[in-house]
Order: structure tokens, then C-alpha cells, then sequence
């Protein structure tokens, strides 16, 4: 008798399960909608296109203009808002240093580590390089304008903007990274010898310290006025990481306006050493 009483409700759950789930109709809605606008593909391609090529030339020219205003009118920022270079600037000069340095620090990091970005800037190399990688990142800088632009602009569930002049007031804690991006050439000499030992005493043992700067230009002018010390060779930036680290890579790219350094120093493994494991030798 009890398993007549049950079969009614088993009945019940069995044409309940075959009923194909919410998710299963709208893929199915959408592969008929896919299927049934195949006669349109053409008109909506052509129709599309002309409205990404307008948007983009749009956008290009207004991030142009903001970049006339913000750099052509003194005083100039202290950081540089890095859409223009996504937008404007990677087009009109076809130059790839802008995406270079969110690479080349991002080989750095080990998935789920704790990292600090020091002078983070406006935040994008943060947001749309570091933050996809890390399991939680800590990014500072001295100006109040930068951290207030990065938390508006390029905010991530793991990254944390403070404010920060890392001269005195380097942040606390052990990190499994370190980026030093753009940066590195706003201090002067000693003051670069003074932050590298409060960065390697904020390492881990296996640690690395990551980032980018450049070489100074052959007239010996500035590239920007906020700049200490530009670099004279890979060896003149090289001499800061030797008396803290046991491995130090420095490399560079050269574009007709800029001559780039690259670097990684750690007590461990470095990328592209033999030992590290992301690559076959």
C-alpha cells in the first residue's frame, strides 16, 4: 500500500526531471534565433561594421584630445591615464610598450599569489593585467589623484588601492611579488638603493621583484620632467638589484621613441631561468 502512495509522487519527480531546465531552453531559443537569422548575417555584418569603425575613430580621437589637454597644458599629471594608450595612442604609433609591461611583469606572478604594486599609477596594468592572476594585490601611490582615478576606473574584487610615498611609508607585510612599473626612474639614486632593501626585506624567500623603466635619451634631455634618474644601459640598472638578489634579468626593447628596460631579480627562480617551470627546455 505504501508504494502505491509513493508512485504517484515518483511519477511526479520523473516528469519534472524531463523537463529540460531553464538553462536548456534559452540555449535552445537562442540556437533556433542563431539558425533562423542566418539569411540577415550579411546586412547586420556590414551594418555593424560601420558602426564600429565610427565609434572607433570617436574614440580614438577623443582620447587624442585628452591627451592634448592633459600633456599639453602645464602643469602635466603625475601619471598617465592609460586608456589613452589603449585607445589612441597604441594606433597612431604603432608601438606595443604599453602592453609589453603588463606581460612581462604578469610572467612574474604565480597564480593565487600576494603581490604589492608600487606607484601603481591609474591602476590599469592592475585591473587588466595583474588582478586576473593574483589571489590579492596591494597597489599604492603617493598622489591622491592616481589612487582616486584607479578605484573609480578599475576596480577588482582583489585589489586594494592605497595611498602610499614608498619613500616612508612602504607598506607592511611579506609578498610573494613585487612590481615596480614605471617608476623606478622617479627617485634618485639613493633613494632607489634605500627602497630596494625595504623591498627585499618584504619578499618572501622565492620572491620576485618585477617591472619596467627606460633608458635616457642620447641629447641627455628628460623624457618627462618628473623624472630623478633615467638609466643609461641595462648594466646601469642592473647594479641596484645585484647587492640584494642572486638572479637578475634585465632585458630591453627598442622603438624609434623609447628604449625599454625590463627586469626581474629573486633569490629563486626568474622567468625563462632553466629551473622555471611554466616553460620546456
Amino acid at each position: 500500500m505504501a508504494q502505491q502512495e509513493q508512485l504517484p509522487g515518483l511519477q511526479l519527480t520523473r516528469a519534472v526531471t524531463a523537463l529540460p531546465s531553464a538553462d536548456q531552453a534559452r540555449r535552445g531559443v537562442i540556437s533556433t534565433l542563431r539558425k533562423r537569422l542566418g539569411f540577415a548575417k550579411p546586412l547586420l555584418e556590414a551594418l555593424f561594421s560601420i558602426e564600429a569603425r565610427v565609434a572607433e575613430a570617436w574614440v580614438s580621437g577623443a582620447h587624442h584630445r585628452l591627451f592634448l589637454a592633459q600633456w599639453g597644458i602645464f602643469p602635466v599629471p603625475e601619471f598617465f591615464d592609460h586608456k589613452i594608450g589603449l585607445y589612441w595612442m597604441w594606433k597612431a604609433r604603432r608601438s606595443p610598450h604599453g602592453v609589453e609591461r603588463g606581460v612581462f611583469s604578469l610572467l612574474a606572478l604565480a597564480p593565487g599569489c600576494k603581490a604589492l604594486e608600487l606607484c601603481c599609477g591609474d591602476g590599469f596594468n592592475a585591473h587588466f593585467f595583474y588582478s586576473i592572476r593574483v589571489g590579492s594585490m596591494l597597489s599604492v601611490d603617493f598622489d591622491p589623484k592616481a589612487i582616486a582615478h584607479a578605484r573609480k576606473h578599475f576596480r577588482a574584487e582583489n585589489v586594494t588601492y592605497e595611498i602610499a610615498d614608498i619613500r616612508t611609508q612602504m607598506p607592511h607585510g611579506v609578498f610573494d611579488n613585487i612590481v615596480w612599473d614605471a617608476a623606478i626612474e622617479h627617485f634618485t639614486e639613493q633613494e632607489i638603493a634605500e627602497i630596494m632593501g625595504n623591498i627585499k626585506t618584504r619578499l618572501t624567500p622565492t620572491g620576485i621583484l618585477s617591472g619596467f623603466t627606460i633608458v635616457e635619451r642620447a641629447d641627455g634631455k628628460k623624457m618627462l620632467p618628473h623624472h630623478e634618474y633615467e638609466f643609461k644601459s641595462k648594466d646601469d640598472l642592473a647594479r641596484f638589484f645585484r647587492p640584494h638578489f642572486r638572479n637578475v634579468k634585465v632585458f630591453e626593447t627598442i622603438y624609434p621613441d623609447r628604449h625599454n628596460l625590463y627586469f626581474w631579480a629573486s633569490d629563486g627562480v626568474v622567468p625563462f631561468m632553466d629551473e622555471w617551470k611554466y616553460a620546456t627546455n
